[in-house]
């Protein structure tokens, strides 16, 4: 029994190293010390008390104690009643662990007789980072069924303070509050910042949309992170069989101390784990794109053959690197056949054109949405997502008031799934499909205020009981969905938006995990309101989330100010649409000129996979200078610095960059021009940095940061 439980853990594999150093962990008798060097975190296993409890939580070198006394260290509902680490435990197990990204830890395995389950506690630490990661397993050995509700994966005591000179850093760790906080699914991080201690802890939930839950001070000092409880819009719910056993998703923890910025941590160990070992799809790929052109607008559903031949010509001579034909190329949501009026030799030569042309073809497609004309949807009612009454729903909008068009969403844990895998799939092998823009609801819609739209009812569906089990599973099967199209399309780009995530503008860490980037706003206004709504968003998401998967629309190729919108977008990934065809032979040569660059840079430097604040700068916004760095900081080669005046009363700024290394050279190179504006030590550029000046009250600069000689 005790080795089979460990073995449940799917992401995990059992190790025995022959030294302390590299197992993080040290297993005691009554205890469990994790230990990598820069983060200690002692769990006490009271055999008298049968309790699993934190005791300590400390930097290694630091001199404070994160954890105040009567930690939980995790809770959840059985059957309506909650447990935690302070219940009856029998501890059966205790073992070293590893993951598939170089991390290790310990495994706790216990059992409650009492409640008739068996649990695993899973702690990983990875090298260098002041971060515990944490997941739960929960088996049941009764003969019952279990339902599991109201989980908190961590449930802590942050000690110091009391709430009074703590700032909860929430919204992507970049809006403050104080007081009582429940975070929901804009916080996959929440930092608890003790601004008169100087120091702080990171709080990550790894839970999709909406279904993630951080709390901090609804009791004294108490911070969780978890699921969604039971008294909430999307209340999380899981059925357990005898015998059956279910893994939760990933939490994680991180200290710093001698800080009296916030962000700081965001830019350095939050940014290091998700970019090193989380396993996000953009740090699994070998080449990151740089130039993205869409058809969305301004031409929406009214497109064709001959329109895409000549998108695709100036396309091209901007120097674009993947072309993406939007919605309007099908004949129905539901059976995705080719339109053959719009396209009546059909997708593969258009596609073929496109590759000829130097580049990636890509389609939209909803991954959930059936019309009612649709023959899916007439031969197959048994995969319909379902209300309370049985009766079918769209859960993206009510698309009667928004279209003329009757469509309704298919349940992914249906065999809907493996036809839509199938349809994917089948646009890779026959018409070598590259990327694909998978839109609209799968769990709840974006563009509802109505909560009960969210979820399925359906009673036959395999996946679910109820509505509330429901919607975790359709998260997961959409990203189980995106990891088989990867397994059998290697090089496939999924752009998962912010539809399909639920809400607006909506992007997480665990989508991250399985779609390499996310469609994630409509920004249709013109340079330079267009252009600051594109940096205010980039600034908003990072570093937290990794810049490039930020797919920010829709800013013009033919806006007469588009460069200022393209040095914006450089802060995350550069995407385009308009009408390219209506730029002159010359300034297609200036688009290219600047594709040129990013491609070359990219090469060089990675940038696309950083994105640090840039030091002193702030959130964009009228009348005010700001800007980012994307500095490689593992080559330390160099990267890319973009630096903005919006309005301001000054023309000149100075500008530092960080993370170099101290004692090398670089040169400060003006893009796309490689002009040579300073040399400079990385420490010089640190403490003493260089001027700018922008005459123009509305205007940007990108300058490539390169260590000399490269």
């Amino acid at each position: 029994m005790k080795m089979r439980l460990v073995l449940l853990i799917a992401f995990l594999i059992p190790v025995s190293f022959p030294l302390f150093s590299q197992q993080f962990a040290s297993l005691e008798k009554d205890r469990v010390v994790l230990d990598n060097g820069k983060i200690v975190r002692i769990i006490e296993l009271d055999k008298s008390k049968c309790t699993i409890v934190s005791s300590s939580l400390k930097m290694k070198d630091g001199t404070g104690e994160f954890m105040a006394p009567g930690s939980e260290e995790f809770s959840f509902l059985v059957n309506g009643r909650k447990v935690s680490g302070n219940d009856r435990w029998i501890v059966t197990d205790t073992k070293h662990i590893s993951d598939a990204h170089g991390g290790h830890g310990a495994s706790i395995a216990a059992r409650n007789t009492e409640l008739n389950i068996s649990l695993t506690i899973n702690y990983i630490l990875y090298p260098g980072l002041p971060l515990i990661k944490k997941n739960l397993i929960i088996e049941n050995v009764g003969k019952a069924d279990l339902n599991i509700e109201s989980v908190d994966i961590e449930s802590i005591k942050f000690g110091g303070d009391d709430g009074t000179h703590t700032w909860i850093m929430h919204e992507y760790g970049r809006q403050k509050a104080l007081g009582p906080f429940v975070g929901e699914c804009y916080d996959p991080v929440v930092v608890a910042h003790q601004f008169r201690n100087r120091r702080g802890i990171a709080f990550g939930n790894e839970a999709p949309g909406v279904m993630k839950r951080t709390t901090a001070f609804l009791k004294p000092q108490q911070f969780t992170a978890g699921l969604t409880h039971a008294d909430q819009n999307y209340c999380f719910r899981k059925w357990i069989k005898p015998s059956g056993k279910w893994e939760s998703t990933q939490v994680f923890t991180a200290v710093y101390e001698n800080s009296s910025d916030p962000y700081e941590v965001l830019n350095t160990t939050v940014s290091d784990y998700v970019r090193l070992y989380m396993g996000t799809r953009l740090s699994q790929i070998p080449e990151k794109p740089v130039f993205v052109y869409n058809t969305w607008e301004p031409f929406l559903h009214n497109i064709n053959e001959k329109l895409i031949y000549e998108l695709a010509d100036a396309a091209a001579e901007c120097g674009v690197e993947e072309f993406i034909i939007d919605d309007g190329w099908q004949d129905s949501y539901g059976d995705w056949g080719i339109n053959k009026e719009k396209f009546p030799n059909g997708l593969k030569p258009v596609f073929d054109y496109i590759k000829s042309k130097g580049m990636k073809p890509g389609v939209w497609i909803s991954l959930g949405a059936a019309e009612s004309k649709s023959r899916v949807f007439r031969e197959h009612p048994e995969w319909l997502v379902r209300k309370a009454d049985g009766s079918p729903i769209s859960l993206h909008a009510d698309f009667d008031k928004m279209y003329d068009w009757e469509t309704y969403s298919m349940c992914m844990t249906t065999g809907w799934y493996d036809y839509i895998k199938g349809v994917i799939l089948g646009l890779v092998r026959e018409h070598g499909l590259e990327y694909i823009k998978g839109d609209f609801a799968v769990v709840t819609g974006a563009y509802t205020t109505d909560k009960t739209r969210s979820g399925c009812h359906a009673k036959d569906h395999p996946a679910h009981r109820d509505r509330s089990e429901s919607m975790l599973q359709m998260y997961q099967r959409t990203w189980q969905l995106f990891d088989d199209l990867h397994a059998e399309a290697p090089g496939l780009f999924i752009d998962c938006t912010f539809e399909t995530m639920g809400a607006l503008q909506l992007i997480d860490l665990d989508m991250c995990k399985h779609a390499e980037g996310n469609w994630l706003s409509n920004f249709s206004e013109k340079v330079p309101l267009g252009s600051l709504r594109v940096r205010n968003m980039s600034w908003w998401r990072t570093p937290v989330i990794p810049a490039t998967a930020m797919v920010i629309g829709n800013q013009y190729f033919d806006d007469p100010e588009f460069e200022l919108s393209l040095m914006s977008l450089n802060g995350s990934l550069p995407i385009v649409l308009g009408d390219p065809r209506r730029l002159t032979k010359e300034q297609r040569a200036g688009m290219k000129k600047w594709a040129d660059w990013m491609r070359i840079t990219q090469e060089k430097h990675d940038y696309m996979s950083f994105r640090q604040d840039l030091k002193g700068y702030g959130e964009p916004a009228e009348g005010l200078w700001d800007g980012y760095q994307r500095i490689n900081t593992d080559s330390k080669s160099g990267g890319i610095v973009g630096i903005f005046r919006q309005g301001s009363a000054e023309n000149t700024r100075l500008v530092t960059v960080n993370y170099l290394d101290p004692a090398a050279e670089y040169e400060i190179r003006k893009a796309p021009s490689g002009e040579l504006i300073l040399k400079a030590s990385g420490k010089d550029l640190a403490h003493s940095g260089f001027h700018v000046t922008l005459t123009k009250k509305y205007d940007g600069a990108v300058y490539e940061v390169t260590k000399s000689g490269n």
